[in-house]
């Protein structure tokens, strides 16, 4: 392995290839979501024609947050679970999931009180 790698991965010996591709992809499942959460704001913004614009910028504006916060948590995560399997410690509890929950809830929420009007 090469300095770059041991720098940002830690010290530890070379996972099983099976557990560190899985983990791979279940980064590209979270960038995944977070790409379709920029989409949705792009289609608020671009197709939502009886929403007030203001309500539609918020709203657009939210979901790339969110949607960045999610690539970020990704990024996070990998990196978090690859050094405890390097590292042979239990993996991390997934913060990211419990606040992607309740960001769900809450626009779900919002868009339902949009939508009823």
């Amino acid at each position: 392995m090469g300095e770059t790698p041991r720098r940002v991965l830690g010290p530890g010996t070379e996972p099983d290839p099976r557990f560190t591709l899985a983990n791979e992809r279940t980064f590209l499942a979270w960038i995944r979501t977070a790409l379709a959460l920029i989409a949705g704001a792009v289609a608020i913004e671009g197709f939502s024609i009886n929403l007030d614009e203001t309500v539609r910028g918020v709203l657009a504006v939210l979901l790339i947050l969110l949607g960045a916060t999610v690539a970020v948590g990704a990024g996070v995560r990998w990196l978090r679970v690859e050094q405890a399997m390097r590292q042979g410690r239990p993996l991390p509890f997934p913060t990211l999931i419990p606040f992607l929950v309740l960001a769900t809830v809450v626009a779900s929420i919002v868009l339902l009180l949009l939508v009823r009007q």
